[in-house]
């Protein structure tokens, strides 16, 4: 079977598809199949119908907000994805750590862009916050308003290569795809003046074809992200507590209060604690449609309540 297109965007009740030379197309899906991501490559049937979607690589995925045992897909054939975030109320580390755990649970190449360098007060230490938690992802320090920076991502944009913007509102990235494509495609917005918040411009996933060739993918702002992944991806994230492990007294140490520590000896606490917060949450992710596991955690919380409850009486 040939998958000769690729979904462009999800319109709900059709999608948009493009064939190999970018020309776009409406169809709709087999009601016999689960919906395609943005980036996949399917087939369509002579009724212009999606009838089939191919093997993927390359996705980007985050937990369900609805408590669902699959994964969200963001996106899907990815090779790059640029982490975008901004000087402000924006700017957080510990969110690129999420985007950046993400991307390695699917085998994609991540790129940190601090966009709007226009206006940093200090872009040093911004840079510098970013390089303490990119691993070796790189950080481009760039403004798409005034283009200053971008050329450093050039070498990303080759022809073929399927690329995605990710991170919160406000940090601009319809701005950024605008300038990478060379013209006014997406909807931008400025952030609100009432508690300096991004406001959402791009309500949907669409890819389109930049000049170079490359394909790229602008999303959503997602302020809140649970990357869908395992502890592989969360020891490449952080490759420098994974590396400080081995170093332990201890070769089962939980890297908490045990003699001998090295984590806790060389890693900041602050990231060591976005660690073992990520850590806990990606543990829960993986078992929270077991049955078996709520009903422990239900019975423990309940035991403990009463627990609680006979202290104070006492």
């Amino acid at each position: 079977m040939k998958y000769d297109y690729r979904i462009a965007s999800d319109r709900g009740s059709s999608f948009l598809v493009l064939d190999p030379d970018g020309v776009e197309r409406t169809v709709t899906i087999s009601p016999s199949l689960s919906r395609p991501a943005v980036g996949d490559y399917v087939a369509i049937d002579p009724d212009d119908r999606i009838s089939a979607i191919g093997p993927r690589r390359g996705v980007l995925a985050r937990a369900r907000a609805d408590r669902g045992n699959a994964a969200q897909i963001v996106a899907a054939h990815l090779d790059v994805v640029f982490v975008v975030t901004s000087p402000g109320r924006e700017f957080s580390p510990s969110r690129v750590e999420r985007y950046l755990t993400a991307a390695h649970a699917g085998e994609i190449l991540p790129v940190i862009v601090l966009n709007k360098r226009d206006i940093a007060n200090d872009l040093g230490a911004l840079c510098s916050d970013l390089a303490n938690v990119a691993g070796d992802a790189p950080v481009h320090a760039v403004s798409a308003v005034t283009g200053h920076g971008c050329e450093a991502l050039a070498p990303y944009l080759e022809a073929g290569t399927t690329l995605a913007l990710v991170g919160s509102s406000g940090v601009g990235k319809s701005t950024l795809a605008n300038t990478l494509l060379g013209d006014e495609r997406f909807v931008t917005g400025a952030t609100r003046s009432t508690d300096g918040r991004g406001k959402h411009t791009t309500t949907a996933r669409e890819m389109i074809a930049l000049p170079s060739g490359a394909w790229l993918i602008d999303t959503p702002g997602m302020r809140a992200f649970a990357p869908w992944a395992g502890e592989d991806a969360l020891a490449e994230a952080f490759a420098d507590v994974d590396e400080a492990a081995t170093r332990c007294r201890f070769r089962d140490c939980a890297h908490a209060a045990e003699p001998g520590c090295a984590v806790a000896a060389e890693i900041d606490e602050p990231r060591l604690a976005r660690w073992r917060a990520l850590r806990v949450e990606l543990a829960y992710l993986d078992r929270r449609d077991d049955p078996a596991f709520f009903a422990a955690e239900k019975k423990r919380w309940k035991q403990r309540s009463k627990a609680q409850r006979a202290h104070y009486r006492e």
